[in-house]
């Protein structure tokens, strides 16, 4: 059995959460973490979702903010049969959810996963990138996203990174 190597640092922390703005508001009072960068994420927003290797639907809204070198992410599920709802059931507040890391090598990376025994939980594509929840719970305690580095998604997220560069607080929540 070949041995797992993760080939990039992580970059992403996920949280689930049953009130996105609540929880928001809570990083940003008690933790001075900001701005968030909120999007709505409707049915038909994802392409070829699927859900323990099936069609599935995922809708969902995410907050995205920047703590020094490490992206915070705070999702309220929509859709009920998911990745996130896996970990965190519905009305227990919010959990740790996963760890993210980029990959240039999306099926390879997935398959070494998968090859050991790890299950893909949740895959799909944006417009910008391609994306797969695996679930390590029982290596790591929580999932691990494995996202495809793009320019298009790297040019967003260095957005983000460079709002809260010298954020002073004013207009914690950004809408897309």
């Amino acid at each position: 059995m070949k041995n797992l190597r993760l080939q990039s640092a992580a970059f992403q922390n996920a949280w689930v959460v049953d009130d996105l703005e609540a929880a928001c508001a809570a990083w940003v009072q008690q933790l001075g973490v900001g701005p968030f960068f909120i999007t709505d994420y409707a049915p038909g927003a994802f392409v070829s979702i699927t859900y323990r290797g099936a069609p599935s639907e995922l809708a969902m809204r995410i907050g995205i903010a920047q703590a020094g070198p490490l992206q915070i992410e705070l999702i309220q599920p929509i859709t009920e049969q998911s990745a996130y709802r896996m970990s965190v059931p519905a009305g227990s507040g919010q959990g740790f959810h996963h760890i993210g890391i980029w990959t240039e090598n999306f099926d390879q990376d997935l398959s070494n996963f998968n090859d050991q025994g790890y299950e893909t939980i949740t895959s799909g594509r944006t417009r910008s990138t391609e994306f797969a929840y695996v679930d390590t719970r029982p290596l790591l305690g929580c999932m691990l996203e494995i996202v495809t580095k793009t320019p298009l998604i790297e040019q967003r997220f260095n957005e983000i990174a460079a709002a809260a560069k010298d954020w002073e607080g004013d207009a914690p929540f950004r809408y897309a």
